[in-house]
């Protein structure tokens, strides 16, 4: 018999007391979205990250490259939350190895903004939601390291670029409890991936090939998916952002 858990149906509908009290909008959460950068260095971002906040009931926030603690700390300030997004990849020097191969593109502009703000938003105790690059990035912040390129350094594993693919999911995991399934279907757009969990950090899916698909900590949802991509073709993965902005 298919599991029914009531937790999605409880965010719901507490979403919905938060956003309309007494007949009046409440105020919306405002949540930043980390950038990539351009080859001329200007900030972009697929409008699928800020549509997928927006629909669930947030203010999508762009954030802009940073070079000071300060800036990052007085944006956190102003934030209820932040999504790191994908992009390039984490600089291997971060978790202590050189660039294995010609496959490792990294930005290390965006390397030290970003890693200044997860730093901010580790301090203020906000929650995160990461995806992709940001799932790796929060990882190796937290002490944790990666597989630079998946096909040279688990050539068994399957393809995880340009497809979908199932994933298990952990038992008591954030994902889990929210789809009330065993197994989702993902979209893959990554040749890097978690290698070596950080501490303190709990992994809430994989793939079947063994590789690290989400995991989480108190204050932080992760998954090396693209979810804000999917959400046109299916809005139930509106629930995962929905069930963000109920922590924010």
């Amino acid at each position: 018999m298919k599991r029914i858990y009531p937790l999605y149906f409880l965010l719901e509908t507490l979403l919905c007391l938060s956003l309309f009290s007494c007949g009046q909008k409440a105020e919306k959460p405002m949540v930043g979205i980390t950038c990539a950068r351009t080859s001329a260095g200007a900030d972009r971002l697929a409008t699928s990250y800020t549509e997928a906040i927006r629909k669930a009931g947030g203010i999508p926030v762009i954030l802009p490259t940073l070079s000071t603690d300060q800036e990052a700390d007085a944006l956190l300030e102003r934030l209820d939350g932040i999504v790191f997004s994908g992009g390039e990849d984490v600089h291997p020097s971060w978790y202590g190895e050189e660039i294995l191969n010609e496959t490792v593109a990294i930005d290390s502009v965006r390397d030290h903004s970003d890693s200044l703000l997860a730093r901010a938003v580790l301090r203020s105790g906000k929650p995160v939601l990461a995806i992709c690059r940001g799932e790796q990035l929060m990882n190796v912040i937290l002490g944790g390291s990666l597989y630079q390129d998946i096909p040279t350094q688990l050539p068994e594993a399957h393809v995880h670029r340009g497809v979908y693919h199932p994933i298990g999911l952990v038992e008591g995991g954030f994902l889990e409890q929210l789809y009330g399934k065993d197994s989702l279907r993902v979209n893959s757009r990554h040749h890097q991936a978690v290698k070596d969990p950080a501490p303190g950090i709990t992994v809430a899916a994989w793939s079947d090939d063994g590789i690290v698909e989400a995991w989480e900590n108190p204050q932080i949802w992760a998954v090396q998916f693209h979810p804000e991509s999917m959400v046109e073709e299916d809005d139930s993965w509106l629930r995962l952002f929905k069930a963000y902005l109920m922590r924010l």
